[in-house]
Parts: structure tokens; sequence; C-alpha cells
């Protein structure tokens, strides 16, 4: 079995480099489309990720490098075939009038102690701002949202709205905002308070908690299961890359086992805790993350979980998030098909 997974990972590798080569000979972007401008379609021409029966998408922090509105985002997903997408909550909440806080110092800019004291109090004059509006804002603009993504042909699947800290009429916001994007659940970061406080109100929305680990499997005792106890509503947004990263072991076997409490998972090929060098993201079929195997196994049981990617490779020299996510979605593409 595993030689069989290695052989149909170096075709598809094989299959990925034409690919490729194609896409270098002809512009992956379409030409009715262009940077900073309103979302135009054309009838026929919505995207397609969905290849061998298993979801393909993105995380928008994918191309947290480029400029980052929600028409900007979907006209990312519409230049690179993409057709469901994790949103993040910032984008979301943004587009629907979210009171913006001071913009932060540039990098290396040493404030003096007044300077301090009159930023940390904008910050939490903007805090207050910002929950009251979250505990009184319609949900039209979140459903207006929705309604143009889901014309264009891309689905929002996750909402990350990342709530764990906030006050409870501010969680009952984000997943009622979330249900009006037409997504699961809200994702946040893995944690017990996470897992505690989120779990109730997923059930009581009838929706998911959705919890993104990084490399705290690579923890000695660590688990998934004991996040997971807390709420039958918790759920994993499973991050291949990261634990293949931390742990060296094979992600199939936490695929296999959970997989009815998987929702999503992230992509991204990295080296092993052993590799040289250790832990690194590499770009799609340079690394060693057993990408593959774990699509193939999604494939072969129907599972129905999400595969998003997560660009997290360098950007090279001459090229864009939107063209290295292209190259991405045709790795998995050529894996799944």
């Amino acid at each position: 079995m595993e030689n069989n997974n290695q052989s149909k990972s170096q075709v598809s590798r094989r299959k990925f480099l034409g690919l490729t080569a194609a896409a270098a000979a002809f512009s992956v972007i379409p030409m009715n489309y262009s940077y900073g401008s309103e979302p135009r379609f054309q009838k026929g021409s919505k995207p397609n990720s969905k290849f061998g029966g298993v979801q393909v998408g993105a995380i928008t922090y994918s191309w947290r490098s480029m400029p980052g509105s929600a028409e900007e985002i979907l006209q990312y997903c519409l230049q690179g075939g993409i057709s469901s997408i994790e949103l993040m909550g910032d984008v979301a909440e943004k587009y629907a009038g979210l009171p913006q806080g001071p913009a932060r110092p540039a990098r290396g800019v040493v404030l003096s102690t007044a300077e301090k004291e009159a930023l940390n109090k904008a910050a939490k004059e903007v805090t207050e701002a910002q929950r009251k509006w979250r505990i009184s804002v319609p949900m039209k603009k979140f459903e207006d949202l929705r309604k143009m993504y889901n014309d264009a042909g891309v689905t929002i699947h996750i909402a990350k709205f990342s709530p764990e800290n906030w006050s409870d009429e501010e969680i009952d916001y984000s997943f009622n905002a979330a249900k009006a994007l037409g997504a699961k659940g809200v994702c946040n970061e893995i944690g017990d308070n996470a897992a505690k406080r989120l779990g109730p109100f997923a059930q009581k929305h009838g929706m998911y908690a959705i919890l993104h680990q990084h490399l705290q499997p690579g923890e000695p005792g660590w688990t998934f299961d004991k996040f997971l106890e807390y709420s039958p509503a918790n759920m994993l947004n499973f991050d291949v890359g990261h634990y293949f990263g931390a742990t060296g072991l094979h992600p199939n076997g936490i695929i296999e086992r959970l997989h009815d409490r998987i929702v999503s998972i992230h992509i991204k090929d990295k080296t092993g805790p052993k590799g040289n060098p250790a832990n690194t993201n590499m770009s799609f079929g340079k690394g060693e993350t057993p990408i593959a195997d774990s699509l193939l196994l999604i494939k072969k049981n129907k599972w129905p979980i999400n595969v998003d990617i997560e660009l997290e490779y360098p950007v090279p020299e001459g090229s864009d998030a939107v063209a290295e996510v292209k190259k991405c979605v045709e790795y998995c593409k050529a894996i799944l098909t």
C-alpha cells in the first residue's frame, strides 16, 4: 500500500510539473480581472476546485502579502480557480463596517512613553467600540458578502473569527455572522479556553467550533482528544503540514482515527523535525510532507473534509501569492485526478 501511494505521488508530481510549465506559457490571470477593481465574472466562468470528489480551497492568510479586502480576496480565488475558502474574520468584518483601530507603528519605530500611552488608550477605545458594534450590527452585510462570493462560484465554508476571548454576546455574534456567510462554523486556535467556551455556543447555534493546531502535537503527551471531549460540536481544522513538521509522524494516522471530527485540513509542504533544515516550509513538491497520501486517503473514503491550501513558503522573486496558490491548487489537482 505504501509503495502504491509513493508511486502515485511520483506520477502526480510529474503531472504537476507539466501543468506548471503550461501555466508559465499562458497567463493564469483571466483577462476580465484586475487588482483593485470590482469583481466581474461572466456566465459559465465560475471556478471549480473540486477534484476527484475532494473540495480544494484556500485560507485568506495565503494572500497576506497582497491587498486583502473582501473584493480582492474574491478576485484571488477566481484567478486561482478556487471555489471554496476559509475566510479570515477581519476581512468579513471590515467589509461589514467594523470600526477600525489606530494604525500600528512601522517596524523599528521607537515610541515615547506619551505616544505609547496615547496608542494604548486609542486601542482600548476602539476595542469597546468594536464590542458595541458586534452585538448590535445587523447581519445584512454578511449576507451580502455571502451572495457576492456565491454568485461568483465561491463558497465560504469556515469563518475564522477567533473569538475565544470575546464577551459571550460577541461570541454569539460570531456564530450568527458565520451562519450568514454560509459557513459550517467558527474557527479558533486550539486550546482549553477555546474548546471550553466555544463548544456550547456552537451547539446552541447548530454549528461547529473548529479548532486549528500549530506545532503543539510535538509536545510530550499532547493530544487532540481532550479538546474534542469538551463538546460534541468541537471539531478540528487539522494542519497536516504543522503536524508533520513538529512530529515527523504520518498525518494519516490522525485523519483515519478522527476523520469524523475533522471539518478541514490545511495543506502545506514542510520538512520534518529531523530534516535539513528542520520543520521548514517548502514549495509544494520540495518538502517531505506526505501530501499525496492524505489527499488520496480522503478521496478513497469519500470523507467530507475540505482541503485548504495555506501558502507559507516565501513567494519567489518575480512571482506573487496569487500565482503561487494557483501552483498549489494544480499540485493537488494532479494528485487527485
